[in-house]
């Protein structure tokens, strides 16, 4: 595994977590990578006098310099509106991006997430549900700087990068430091994560706010994850993860493929799925082995739990990657879009099936927050209700009570092929089944004593907070009160697991 080799922390080796995750915050030292000035670069649209760099994404200092940083983005009026007038689609528009002083012209920018186009054009699920995420956030099309986005450099200049990254994702919410403690303590993990970085953000000379900018998988980020070959998958806010015919075509847009895509295709994804609708139980518990990377899979499974991330694989945004490997053969998924993670019932048990939207078996309800901690808005899928919920915005908001302070359901994913937009026949088949029972408690019971009970959460939280920039949108007051509510969850859920693992 190149970027997150695995590692047993305790709360002594914080620095280590922190250079594991890529974080900004407390990362100890200059990374070995520095900008400097390349004749590629300088004529791909960048001021003179700067330029972005010809180094690899892991020497990118935007993410490994243990600062926050400045960013600033100047677009067209008359883009931006045409932009968010079009209804539901995810339009390109040109722009220039400063970064600490660096100006890279002619960059690609778009809405970033199927949610905040739906709560732009007022086609919320559940009736506005998703209108009531985004403005529980503070996301508006009347507020540019609020808005999710995907930056891509290359988009209009071939070859164009920013120390050698091709996309970063501005994520919604601030300061969202749930997001990237759950990012930091799933890299600490030795789990694949995606490296992040705090900046103060202005778009055409506005208010600031403070941002959180997160490495947005590609080509590059996929050919570099892991030591040994393999291809990447993302899985989109409308897939489904069942068996749906032999046409590769079927998938091509549920799936989409990020790398070798001249020697690969979804096959193998396909393949898995087929036998997957068609296993007995006793077929599923002798075979799993020989096509998912179980280890992993129980790391995944287990870490969810941990960080109450009701919106994960099994969620109704879909957020998650498969990793198929070419030496082995087997299946890894990996985590993305950790914004509703560390937000719900901090009580939650290590067998609680979590899940927001409406509940299904077991009652639960919407993900929410406890201690006045607001989610921002998902960036893949919103708030759509699971299979068995009601659709209707009064039954919707009916099932928002769920359990503890947060409402996050323990049971209510909805079964596989059951309808509606929540549910992973693998996650749920994984979870019920006794053959598995003893690897995912010995992975939970590792990852608890690692993230948990030796202090790391509590103390990569401290490291965070102590490097988010303030700015127009954001006082000390109001981040000291936001890292003193996710301090309480951190506790609360390392006392309520004590006992359990």
């Amino acid at each position: 595994m190149r970027r997150f080799p695995g590692a047993i922390l305790s709360s002594s080796a914080l620095a280590v977590a922190l250079a594991l995750t890529g974080c900004g915050a407390g990362a100890g030292g200059e990374a070995s990578g520095t900008q400097g000035t390349s004749a590629a670069s300088a004529s791909a649209g960048v001021d003179a006098g700067t330029s972005t760099t010809d180094t690899t994404t892991a020497d990118s200092t935007l993410f490994t310099d243990g600062t926050s940083h400045t960013v600033s983005v100047t677009w067209s009026e008359d883009d931006y509106a045409a932009m968010i007038a079009a209804d539901g689609s995810k339009d390109w528009i040109a722009a220039d991006i400063t970064i600490d002083g660096t100006t890279v012209s002619n960059v690609g920018v778009r809405l970033k997430g199927n949610s905040t186009l739906r709560s732009l054009s007022g086609n919320g699920a559940g009736g506005g549900g998703m209108g009531g995420n985004a403005a529980s956030s503070g996301i508006s099309s009347d507020v540019p700087e609020s808005l999710p986005l995907l930056i891509r450099f290359d988009k209009y200049v071939d070859g164009q990068t920013y120390q050698g990254l091709g996309e970063v994702s501005l994520r919604p919410g601030s300061p969202v430091l749930n997001e990237a403690l759950a990012l930091a303590l799933t890299g600490a993990s030795g789990q694949a994560t995606q490296r992040y970085a705090y900046t103060t953000y202005s778009v055409n000379g506005s208010p600031t706010q403070t941002r959180l900018l997160v490495e947005n998988p590609d080509e590059d980020y996929a050919d570099t994850l892991f030591d040994t070959p393999g291809v990447l998958y993302k899985a989109d806010a409308d897939s489904s993860f069942t068996y749906q015919g032999d046409d590769l075509a079927t998938y091509g847009d549920q799936f989409k493929q990020l790398n070798n895509e001249d020697s690969e295709t979804v096959q193998p994804i396909v393949d898995f799925l087929k036998w997957l609708s068609e296993a007995t139980d006793e077929e599923f518990d002798s075979g799993l082995a020989e096509r998912v990377d179980v280890e992993s899979f129980a790391r995944y499974t287990a870490t969810m739990n941990l960080l109450v991330n009701g919106d994960d694989m099994a969620g109704p945004g879909q957020n998650y990657y498969l990793w198929y490997s070419l030496d082995t053969k087997k299946i890894s998924v990996i985590s993305w879009d950790l914004n509703l993670a560390m937000t719900g019932d901090a009580t939650a048990s290590p067998e609680a099936q979590l899940s927001i939207g409406g509940g299904g078996a077991g009652g639960g309800g919407n993900q929410g927050t406890g201690g006045g901690m607001q989610p921002p808005g998902s960036d893949d899928g919103g708030w759509a209700p699971f299979a068995g919920a009601a659709a209707d915005a009064d039954s919707t908001a009916g099932a928002a009570g769920g359990t503890g302070a947060g409402g996050t359901g323990a049971g209510g994913a909805g079964g596989p092929g059951g309808g509606g937009r929540g549910g992973n026949e693998l996650k749920e088949r994984f979870l019920a089944s006794e053959a598995f029972q003893s690897v995912y408690d010995a992975a939970y019971a590792d990852l608890y004593a690692q993230l948990y009970a030796s202090g790391t959460a509590a103390g990569l939280l401290d490291s965070i907070a102590a490097v988010v920039p303030l700015s127009d949108g954001l006082t000390a007051e109001e981040l000291a009160g936001e890292t003193q509510t996710l301090r309480t969850f951190i506790q609360q859920r390392t006392d309520a697991l004590k006992d359990q693992v």
